[in-house]
């Protein structure tokens, strides 16, 4: 994992398919039990969360994962920090940069976290912006590797809003193989260009397929996945959206579409009986608990691949 030392994850296309690969099999690992690597030598690594927006997960496996590495994290809250009075990026950026080994940040703008790694030397992760959220992917495919034993060749399904999850789920399935299919409303379909982008990694290994249809799309699946109709800093449009994603709904008769071993994913929160039914959440299908658990085990193989620990 050398070749990740310093370098930026600012979307899951700036990882290869090899990178991606060797990615999952170090969180398996750490996972088991078997590569503990912790910071020798008296050096402390420390991460930066700078979060322009609320989170559970992302912030709490962040934490775990470094502290576990031997690091320490320092928790930037926008609110109390000059970045919250307008300090421009260029300068946070170059500050931050002489204080913590990496940092990671969760805004809204993707030109944002851009700016952050080209005046910042350090490590820059996207842990969140309104076009992608490559973290959560690295921990979703993790979750269905152990799962199936493999990622090539599986067909994931995604119903519900061409959002960020949609975007970077895109280019990963791409990336390692999986066929892809996208389900949703006409007016709610991904990005163009991150569509196309996916078409072009996948070409003579997968499938990308967007359709508004959520039957075909979930038939013979072995993963389907939803999230919120309604992302951060849409949730005044929450309401207005639920009769046009009501079809999209991971239900139990939807499941019944889906390959008899299919799995049920969600990257959290849930908005229960929108999105997805309490009984499929709750079901014997959902991996929802252990994919939640492995943005801890994901994310711990990527600060130490990018600190260069391991």
């Amino acid at each position: 994992m050398g070749g990740l030392k310093g370098r930026d994850l600012l979307s899951l296309a700036d990882l290869s398919a090899e990178e991606i690969t060797a990615l999952l099999d170090l969180a398996a690992r750490m996972k088991a039990g078997n590569v503990t690597p912790i910071a020798t030598n008296g050096y402390i690594p420390v991460l930066g969360l700078l979060f322009y927006k609320a989170s559970t997960r992302t912030r709490v496996s962040f934490t775990v994962a470094m502290a576990q590495l031997g690091g320490q994290v320092i928790d930037l809250a926008v609110s109390s920090t000059q970045v919250g009075r307008g300090e421009p990026i260029t300068d946070t950026a170059r500050v931050l940069d002489r204080y913590v080994d990496i940092l990671a940040i969760r805004t809204f703008e993707q030109q944002d976290i851009e700016t952050f790694a080209e005046y910042a030397k350090i490590p820059i992760v996207n842990a969140l912006t309104d076009l992608e959220h490559p973290c959560q992917i690295l921990a979703d495919l993790q979750t269905v590797q152990e799962t199936f034993g493999t990622l090539s060749g599986l067909t994931l399904t995604y119903l519900g809003d061409g959002n960020n999850i949609a975007h970077s789920l895109l280019l990963g399935c791409a990336l390692v193989g999986m066929n892809i299919r996208i389900a949703s409303p006409s007016n709610y379909q991904p990005n163009d260009a991150i569509v196309q982008q996916a078409k072009t990694i996948a070409a003579g290994q997968s499938e990308v397929i967007l359709t508004p249809d959520p039957i075909a799309a979930a038939k013979g699946a072995q993963v389907l996945y939803t999230d919120v109709w309604a992302s951060m800093g849409q949730e005044d449009l929450a309401d207005s959206r639920i009769p046009i994603f009501q079809p999209y709904q991971v239900n139990e008769q939807l499941m019944t579409y889906a390959d008899k071993d299919a799995i049920v994913l969600h990257c959290l929160p849930a908005h229960r009986g929108e999105e997805i039914t309490d009984g499929v959440m709750e079901g014997a299908q959902s991996k929802i608990w252990d994919q939640a658990e492995n943005r801890m085990h994901a994310q711990k193989a990527l600060i130490a691949s990018l600190l260069g620990l391991v």
